[in-house]
């Protein structure tokens, strides 16, 4: 369960932070309509990965999606922009995951 949790959290970070990448790209970068199409189509598919989750409650599954939104897009603008994070960027991103972790899969009665 933890496993399949995890995969989906990195689906829904891909489909939502290269969703919000590609309407940046379209509307700053100027590369057109067909762009944002994309991306708002990404966006979307984000909305249905999260339903996917094995916990149930809403709340907790957005609020550790949180923390690895966080570190996926520090890492997609390493990958697609050239982007350096710096030691604070990177501690954060590590704390962020850390929360994740806590809210996630600490045990529960």
């Amino acid at each position: 369960m933890i496993l399949r949790s995890i995969l989906l959290f990195l689906l829904a970070a891909f489909a939502e932070i290269g969703g919000a990448w590609l309407v940046w790209q379209g509307v700053r970068e100027h590369r057109g309509w067909a762009w944002i199409g994309a991306g708002v189509i990404a966006l979307g598919l984000y909305g249905f990965v999260a339903t996917l989750q094995p916990d149930a409650n809403f709340g907790r599954i957005l609020a550790a999606y949180g923390g690895v939104f966080v570190a996926g897009s520090l890492a997609w603008g390493m990958i697609a922009d050239g982007y350096r994070p710096d030691r604070y960027d990177v501690t954060g991103a590590i704390v962020c995951l850390l929360g994740v972790a806590v809210i996630m899969y600490a045990p529960r009665a």
